[in-house]
């Protein structure tokens, strides 16, 4: 079975079943500090998790791109990829356990569908401990359908429990699917809870029926959801009888346009085949997010640091095959023409992925030559010393300051006849790491996802914003991202030049007089085809027919969004630009905060 046909075999059976098909979210989450991109396929529908009414209904399937960055260096094995594609299908507040898994098990065994044979599968439910029970229910579920007692596999929190997002929130216990992959179990007690490959996971269903309180206890929620994934490449490696999701059709046409570039041959050479695995997987992913429908560009900070760093190790790991750039376009267009049909954004974003990729590859070039003549001025004061050891701060300095790879420091110190101590290039890097992520958490303490009176204040205020600016400036104004926590909003927008400081004191006044009519903001729930049909802004939205929220300002303003928002605009407070910059090519970005008088 091919990735296509998977794909659309799952939104059929769900389809049938009374689920709406919606679409995907971006990979960059819309209005949430916590994660740099969306991770899974549930990321972009917790706010309907949380209690929100969804407008396509109670039960919803998709399939959503998502990126993970956090095994960066486990790829090139046969099976981590830093994006991926999530399978799913919820329940919110409708059915539940025993509707979930009888679904499931057809879909994974009926010869209509998966026609996976039953003695390949296993499954494993939560264990419980003394804060939750053991989740039996789902267990004599399994039975009931004939899965063997002896293949239903009580784990702990570690393997089948969910959540919360935070530190409080929905949670539950979950039912995990494996299939057998054939090779010999590791010990007599071998269960999926073991690294040994002998089980691989293809499908979750996640059962939200707890809120964990602020003192830690669990308490039974009335509005019970289930949130379901299941991973499309690696599925279909499964399916397709593969030993590594790097053999199916995803990945052979990116390596043979790297044979083609490099004269290198894929499957000969082990090392050859890891540098070309990390290729493929990472111009994969820079495709991804170059083609998003948020505006992400290559930079120091944030999304545009992940991107730029896989755009960097992509072109690090085509020098050691000899490959000089540049080189990078040619693998993109691959990747295009494979998604043509299925993400056809992608296409439409062609010239400035490409464009992209090829300013990436200059600066990276310059970024070599630099750091190569840092090293080379390092050298006479290290040969001064005693042992030709080149300290791991230096060659992080190398590093963080000069974007030069520790391998690279390797390599040229293997040349001058010099080590790199490793341990305290991981000692400086962490350290690094550290800083970072307690400025991260200070910066973006709270975030849109606690739906504060403050976080909801500020989410309304985007709206005004987008409006305002595209009055003042014009209707090429789209908006490109936002970002909120309890401390201020980040609005990014299209635009070519800054904006002067009478286009932002206008944008200021057309925003507060809005304020001071107190308007009443109104939801309605359409079509795509509808709401633009009424004059609502719908950026992110790729069906046509697919129903959404639209969110009316008075008659100021209408728009498409997930919410939430303010029932009035009175005692919001006064609108005030902090400051406005670049963000990217053609991009802008304006911080802005509400100020109570």
């Amino acid at each position: 079975m091919t990735v296509q046909e998977l794909r659309k075999k799952y939104i059929e059976f769900f389809t049938s079943r009374n689920h709406t098909e919606i679409s995907g979210a971006s990979v960059v989450p819309e209005n949430d500090p916590t994660v740099l991109f969306t991770t899974a396929g549930m990321h972009p529908l917790v706010p309907y998790i949380l209690g929100e009414e969804h407008p396509g209904g109670s039960r919803l399937v998709d399939y959503q791109k998502c990126i993970r960055t956090g095994d960066i260096d486990e790829v090139g094995d046969t099976s981590h990829l830093t994006f991926f594609e999530m399978l799913g299908n919820w329940s919110l507040g409708d059915y539940f356990k025993q509707e979930a898994i009888t679904m499931s098990f057809e879909f994974l065994t009926s010869p209509d569908w998966l026609g996976i044979p039953l003695e390949k599968l296993s499954v494993s439910v939560f264990e419980g401990d003394d804060q939750v029970p053991r989740d039996q229910e789902a267990a004599d579920i399994w039975e009931s359908l004939g899965m063997p007692a002896e293949r239903i596999y009580f784990l702990g929190r570690k393997h089948n429990w969910w959540g919360p997002a935070g530190e409080t929130g929905p949670c539950g216990p979950d039912s995990e699917m494996f299939i057998d992959t054939g090779k010999p179990a590791c010990c007599p007690d071998c269960s999926p809870a073991c690294d040994c490959g002998k089980y691989m996971e293809i499908w979750n269903d996640v059962f939200m029926q707890y809120e964990k309180q602020e003192d830690g206890t669990f308490t039974p929620l009335a509005r019970k959801c289930v949130d379901t994934g299941m991973g499309l490449e690696r599925t279909a490696t499964i399916l397709q009888g593969k030993s590594s999701v790097y053999e199916t059709e995803l990945f052979q046409p990116i390596f043979e346009k790297l044979q083609d570039i490099s004269g290198k041959q894929y499957g000969l050479q082990e090392d050859h085949d890891t540098q070309m695995r990390i290729i493929a997987d990472h111009i994969r992913t820079a495709v991804v997010i170059l083609g998003d429908d948020k505006a992400v560009s290559p930079s120091n900070l944030g999304q545009g640091y992940i991107l730029r760093r896989l755009i960097r190790r992509a072109i690090r790991f085509g020098r050691k095959l000899g490959m000089q750039t540049p080189w990078l376009g040619e693998l993109a267009l691959v990747v295009v023409d494979m998604y043509k049909e299925v993400h056809p954004e992608f296409f439409e974003r062609k010239d400035k992925i490409l464009q992209e990729l090829a300013g990436e590859e200059q600066k990276f070039s310059r970024t070599l030559a630099q750091g190569e003549h840092e090293f080379e001025k390092m050298i006479p004061r290290l040969e001064k010393g005693k042992q030709r050891i080149i300290p791991g701060r230096l060659a992080f300095k190398l590093y963080d300051t000069h974007g030069f790879p520790l391998e690279l420091t390797q390599e040229l110190g293997t040349e001058h006849g010099f080590q790199v101590d490793v341990d305290g290039f991981k000692k400086a890097f962490e350290k690094h790491q550290e800083a970072s992520r307690s400025g991260s958490e200070k910066t973006f303490k709270g975030g849109l996802a606690d739906h504060t009176e403050v976080t909801t204040a500020l989410h309304t205020a985007t709206h005004l914003l987008h409006e305002a600016l595209r009055r003042v400036l014009g209707d090429h104004v789209e908006q490109k991202g936002s970002n909120i926590t309890t401390e201020r909003l980040r609005f990014d927008f299209s635009h070519p030049q800054p904006m002067t400081p009478e286009e932002k004191q206008q944008v200021e006044d057309i925003i507060n007089q809005e304020i001071q009519k107190g308007s009443t903001v109104s939801l309605d729930t359409m079509t795509v085809a509808q709401a633009k049909e009424a004059g609502a802004l719908a950026l992110f939205t790729n069906k046509y027919e697919e129903k959404v929220k639209v969110y009316s300002i008075g008659d100021f303003s209408k728009e498409v969004c997930g919410g939430p928002h303010v029932e009035s605009l009175s005692g919001m407070g006064r609108f005030k630009i902090k400051k406005e910059q670049s963000s990217s090519a053609g991009v802008r970005r304006i911080k802005a905060v509400l100020i109570k008088d």
